[in-house]
């Protein structure tokens, strides 16, 4: 079965924004495989290719038709969000659904998500759909989600703004004697009061020793003077997410050892920042903010990858890490987070989401750094 390379689709509107038709770039994808259609599970890529912000459902992508596949749960959903989709419902099963009517569209080869199905998943479609060879490809769609269109950056800078906005408020109640855990709850409320729609992830916030664990979500301990706060956080906004990490001090004005490891990542930050630009490998990015670190004598305490990317999934392609040669391009969104963290001490990070552009990278985070700041301000 042929895959149409040059045929388009009219605009339409997903998920809120207007976008070029997704569809047509992911069949030039598939136009190098040797499969006859594509079926996409993983929620991100089936919300990103039809509008569905439901929770089930399958899409079935093939050189001339897409087909949403939904039982009766999601139906009148899927008939109102995916009108450029064929909705077929099915009663019992998908697999049954597949089974019956695969060879009647053409399709005897059936690209799947290789990268998001079980093992015992794949194992189930291969033995429930007898005749029909399943091929699994790797990061299709994902590939295709890493540079973003115009549309879907004005939705992540509200995703962003929304956390800067809740970093703004958190500053005013940030004092010893509370705990973690109010904190993270504080952040959380505020941005769902301000229009997100859930949490980009479990809230991180680590103070005084626990700062030391680079993903110290929320505990019951009791914040004291001088300590420390590392706060990450963000929030989910129509289908995108934002993503932010700021380290502050309370009580009183940090000691000269803390004020020497923020300076250190601040300036670690710094220089990542200065090499982000389109046509710049990943890993050269990492190792513009691991050089200043290192050079410190703190390259044993920076521990994982300066960066990655955010859109529909707060932690997507691309990785900015050592072991990531390909280079950035124009739309991507990444973050841009070193960290320094001493057992038994705490730890540092910053963490800014950025556009990569043609010259160098526009910082959507407008959250202040430049200084360390003291709580209560």
């Amino acid at each position: 079965m042929a895959w149409p390379c040059g045929r388009r689709w009219n605009w339409r509107k997903t998920g809120g924004a207007t976008v070029p038709d997704r569809i047509d770039r992911l069949r030039a994808k598939l136009a190098g495989e040797k499969v006859d259609a594509f079926l996409v599970l993983r929620p991100e890529n089936r919300f990103y290719l039809s509008g569905f912000t439901g929770t089930a459902g399958a899409l079935l992508v093939t050189p001339r038709e897409v087909f949403f596949l939904a039982d009766f749960r999601y139906v009148e959903q899927a008939r109102s969000q995916c009108t450029r989709c064929q909705v077929v419902m099915f009663k019992d099963s998908l697999h049954e659904l597949l089974r019956e009517n695969l060879p009647r569209w053409g399709v005897f080869r059936l690209g799947c998500e290789g990268d998001y199905l079980t093992y015992k998943q794949f194992a189930t479609f291969r033995e429930k759909l007898e005749g029909i060879t399943l091929v699994p490809l790797y990061g299709i769609v994902e590939n295709l989600r890493q540079a973003k269109e115009e549309a879907e950056l004005d939705i992540i800078s509200r995703a962003v703004s929304i956390a800067d906005l809740a970093f703004s408020h958190i500053m005013g109640l940030l004092k010893p004697g509370i705990t973690e855990w109010d904190v993270a709850l504080e952040l959380e409320f505020f941005m769902r009061r301000h229009g997100a729609s859930k949490n980009a992830f479990e809230t991180i916030v680590a103070s005084g020793p626990r700062g030391a664990m680079p993903h110290g979500v929320a505990s019951h301990r009791v914040i004291q003077p001088g300590d420390l706060v590392t706060m990450d956080f963000g929030c989910q906004y129509q289908g995108y997410h934002s993503d932010i990490t700021r380290t502050v001090a309370v009580g009183r004005s940090p000691d000269a050892h803390q004020r020497e490891i923020y300076n250190l990542v601040l300036s670690a930050q710094r220089a990542a920042l200065a090499a982000v630009r389109a046509g710049v490998k990943a890993c050269d990015v990492d190792r513009a903010a691991r050089e200043v670190i290192e050079g410190a004598g703190y390259g044993d305490n920076f521990g994982h990858s300066t960066g990655h990317g955010v859109g529909l999934a707060v932690h997507e392609e691309p990785s900015v890490s050592k072991k990531n040669e390909n280079p950035l391009e124009p739309g991507m969104v990444i973050t841009i987070e070193p960290g320094v963290y001493i057992s038994g001490w705490g730890g540092v990070r910053i963490e800014d989401m950025v556009v990569v552009e043609e010259g160098g990278c526009r910082v959507l985070t407008g959250a202040p750094k430049d200084t360390l700041l003291i709580c209560p301000c």
